[in-house]
């Protein structure tokens, strides 16, 4: 069965989420006078990286929704309990607006996305909210490239879920060994795709040490996957790992 579509991860496989958040955190930092209260700018940004670790965590768990988890981490972060959620809305809001003026696209995805264009169906599957991830689609400039953008806050169902990969497959029309996923993630994205019976592509662009999951496929550029889908790659062939 050949591969027809092409679903993808948005943070940090084709949108830079870790330049752009670490840029939007230390300017609003600054912003807010806060950046001696946590010694320096980049210790502040490694504990809001834990702390959105562990509530996205929780939100992905179905514990929490989209909102409350945001709110949580602005509480955990400035180690306010009591702030109302206006005022934790504010804050996130003033973040945001220094996160999204540092937005960009990987230099290798519109290349990828060209090459991919005229053979391949595309689609966007992420455990974020959809008018987070539709509303950045259309600021940097590739909404269009996709038919199809799903979201798991508004599914009710995240990655590693089977349900998750299977809604995208629904809304494809396709079975789901006529989709391949790529994604940054090992487990979340590309294991969790070859459980739903996708084609689960690791995009690994920190050249990973380890091995990877058994029966993916791992890449650490983008411009190694037109190669990769063409050469009709799947479970059962050999490891395209080391």
């Amino acid at each position: 069965m050949p591969i027809k579509a092409v679903v993808w991860d948005i943070d940090d496989t084709i949108f830079d989420y870790a330049r752009a958040d670490a840029a939007g955190m230390q300017a609003h930092l600054t912003a807010e006078g806060l950046v001696e209260r946590y010694v320096s700018a980049e210790r502040a940004l490694v504990l809001w990286r834990e702390i959105t670790e562990r509530h996205w965590a929780r939100f992905g768990a179905g514990e929490t929704d989209f909102q409350e988890q945001r709110r949580d981490r602005v509480r955990d972060f400035l180690d306010a309990p009591a702030l109302t959620d206006p005022d934790a809305d504010a804050w996130f809001a003033r973040y945001v607006g220094h996160y999204e003026s540092a937005w960009s696209l990987f230099p290798d995805t519109l290349p990828a996305l060209d090459a991919l264009a005229g053979d391949y169906r595309h689609a966007v599957l992420s455990n974020s909210a959809l008018v987070v991830q539709d509303r950045k689609l259309r600021l940097l400039g590739v909404r269009d490239r996709f038919e199809a953008v799903l979201c798991a806050a508004d599914l009710g169902v995240s990655k590693p879920a089977a349900e998750a990969f299977h809604a995208v497959c629904t809304e494809l029309g396709l079975a789901p060994p006529e989709i391949a996923y790529v994604g940054d993630q090992p487990e979340i994205d590309a294991r969790g795709a070859r459980d739903a019976g996708l084609v689960g592509i690791w995009l690994d662009r920190n050249g990973s040490a380890g091995q990877g999951p058994s029966g993916v496929h791992r890449i650490t550029h983008l411009s190694e996957l037109p190669a990769l889908l063409r050469a009709d790659t799947r479970f059962g062939a050999p490891s395209t790992f080391g």
